[in-house]
């Protein structure tokens, strides 16, 4: 029987998650201070409050537009749809390859099985910085600089690997035990896949997913490399333009930095109920 913490034990408990949540908290009230403060940055002080708050950076960075090819171009809008569709299309081409991928070596006994998994491995003990100068060289071949589609290349070349580790720990999570009895009630190999692996794996997929969107939508040395088109940056790339050698325009970086977060912040919220059994999946077996 579970014994009942005390009224002191509890109280303790929560002024520790308090106290945690403060300090998680904390960096994002600055930058909030300093997207609605006026121009000149909040003095120190315990509680960052903003400054003759205003709307004006949050306008500058949101309402950023150019001429470009004599036609006025919505900057800021144009840099988000290039987030978002090489963030989404990364995400997707990542877990399409990875899904027969990793039931294949979850499921399937054949030559040479051990040597790819170590050299999928492999792949992901370099940094991404260490590839940048030959993907650049191969993009440039290609002619696919400055563009969404070579970045999402670039971005799938990596996320492929660690989708496939994290689906094929789940799918090797999954009793083996229902395929069969699927099979044996007449559905073929493919069928059963389809109707009882892939929904049992369902918050996995989701989760790998997520992970694949939040890699690309965050990543920005490749990016800052692969791209020199202001109407082509990405997100991250646009926030960096905020701070030059000579000059750091705080104000509008954390501005930036706010409107950035929403759509990670959305995707999180409504794919919440995914969070918890993905990360799981996989760390019990049978």
């Amino acid at each position: 029987m579970n014994k009942k913490p005390s009224f002191f034990e509890s109280a303790a408990c929560h002024v520790v998650l308090v106290i945690a949540v403060a300090f998680a908290l904390y960096p994002v009230l600055w930058v909030v201070a300093l997207a609605f403060s006026g121009t000149q940055t909040p003095s120190p002080r315990v509680i960052p409050v903003p400054e003759a708050p205003t709307l004006a950076h949050l306008s500058a960075v949101v309402g950023a537009s150019r001429k470009i090819d004599g036609a006025e171009v919505w900057l800021f809008g144009r840099q988000l749809a290039n987030s978002l569709v090489v963030s989404l299309s990364t995400a997707l081409v990542g877990v399409l390859i990875a899904i027969p991928t990793a039931y294949a070596l979850a499921r399937f006994r054949f030559a040479g099985k051990e040597s790819g998994v170590r050299a999928l491995l492999a792949t992901q003990m370099f940094p991404a910085v260490a590839s940048a100068i030959p993907l650049y060289m191969i993009l440039n071949q290609l002619g696919l600089l400055n563009s969404r589609t070579g970045l999402v290349v670039c971005y799938a070349s990596t996320s492929v690997p660690f989708s496939i580790f994290q689906l094929r720990a789940a799918f090797e999570a999954i009793p083996v035990d229902l395929e069969e009895a699927a099979m044996v009630d007449g559905a073929t190999r493919f069928s059963a896949f389809v109707r009882v692996v892939l929904p049992a794996a369902r918050p996995a997929i989701a989760v790998t997913a997520l992970f694949a969107f939040m890699g690309a939508y965050n990543e920005f040395i490749l990016a800052a490399t692969l791209l020199d088109k202001e109407e082509m940056f990405t997100l991250p790339v646009m926030l960096q333009r905020f701070i030059g050698e000579y000059d750091a325009q705080w104000e509008k970086f954390a501005a930036g930095a706010l409107v950035v977060s929403l759509p990670v912040m959305a995707l999180f919220y409504v794919a919440q109920r995914h969070l918890v059994a993905g990360l799981t999946a996989g760390g019990v077996k049978g």
